[in-house]
């Protein structure tokens, strides 16, 4: 009879481990993700105007300049020179008119002498606005604020006109450059809040905005270019990263969630094991809406609060009893991921 006992409790299965999640209710949203490159909104190779010999570099490379800010200095003795005697001239034709207009309001002179004065004056004006225009070329100051470069030239040395003196790029905002395939660039908007990070800097997020979505898809990958423009107020996204673009397509409220795992297939149909209060399982057909990589959207067939098979559930069939091995909240927290 022991023997016959032992039998007996040998053919009781005992119940299988598995891991389980609650099924709960949850904000789903759909999000489209890329890789994109940081690139500078504002960067210019600043250049002379004019040539000359190069006086004054008053900066230090990698310095954070304001607009304005002086950034070399050309030699610019000849050139005050030049303007010196422009306004020497300037006066005599100021002079000369100043007389010739007396002369006429004497009724002494013809229109057409005090018409010739005028119009020497006006050469002799132009011609120290252009002195002064040149002189104002020999102070090459920053255009907007910004963070300058490397040293192109030394102090001492001669430039022609456009010969490249040092970078400046403003930093405190960035541009982020992606693509969006054919199936998701209709569904970005000018003004889609992005969500940007990078490698370089574990943990920190920039948020920003689509500024523009090419109209036109490029025939070969069939993909838009779009371009966010984000904040970057700690200077840490430099142009040339890589970055990692997140944006938010469609929120899905209250939506009842499973884990994904906790799906299988089985034909066309889509099934999850259940876990009852008596720790059995049944098997479960149930509708599928939005799938995320962590969390499904479950139209119907559950009820918030049920228990369904996360892990192990290979093993199982209807009826079998289970033994959980985990709290099981984990599908709240996939569908926020």
């Amino acid at each position: 009879k022991e023997g016959g006992a032992a039998a007996g409790g040998g053919m009781k299965r005992p119940p299988t481990p598995v891991e389980v999640a609650d099924v709960t209710v949850s904000d789903l949203v759909d999000q489209f993700h890329a890789v994109g490159t940081v690139r500078a909104v504002e960067s210019i190779t600043v250049v002379s105007e004019i040539g000359g010999v190069l006086r004054a570099l008053p900066f230090r490379e990698g310095d954070h300049v304001a607009r304005g800010t002086l950034l070399a200095r050309i030699d610019d003795a000849e050139l005050k020179a030049a303007l010196d005697r422009s306004e020497a001239v300037r006066e005599q034709s100021q002079n000369a008119y100043d007389r010739v207009k007396r002369v006429v309001e004497q009724n002494a002179g013809s229109a057409q002498d005090l018409d010739d004065a005028a119009a020497a004056l006006k050469v002799a004006e132009a011609e120290v606005d252009l002195a002064a225009a040149r002189l104002e070329k020999t102070r090459i100051t920053a255009a907007f604020s910004g963070v300058v470069g490397a040293r192109s030239l030394s102090v001492g040395a001669y430039v022609q006109p456009g010969t490249p003196i040092t970078d400046l790029t403003r930093l405190d905002e960035i541009e982020v450059r992606f693509s969006a395939s054919e199936r998701y660039a209709p569904r970005l908007e000018r003004g889609a809040i992005v969500s940007v990070s990078t490698t370089a800097f574990p943990g920190v997020s920039l948020s920003g905005q689509i500024h523009v979505v090419d109209p036109v898809l490029d025939p070969d990958t069939r993909s838009a270019t779009v371009i966010a423009r984000v904040a970057n107020p700690q200077e840490q996204f430099r142009p040339g990263m890589s970055a990692d673009v997140t944006v938010d397509l469609t929120t899905y409220p209250n939506s009842v969630t499973v884990p994904s795992e906790a799906i299988f297939a089985e034909g066309n149909s889509n099934l999850v094991y259940v876990v009852g209060a008596d720790s059995t399982v049944a098997r479960v057909p149930v509708e599928v809406g939005m799938r995320l990589p962590a969390a499904v959207q479950i139209v119907s067939g559950l009820e918030p609060g049920m228990k369904v098979v996360r892990a192990g559930h290979q093993k199982l069939y209807p009826g079998a009893k289970v033994m959980p091995v985990n709290s099981g909240d984990d599908a709240a927290q996939a569908s926020h991921s």
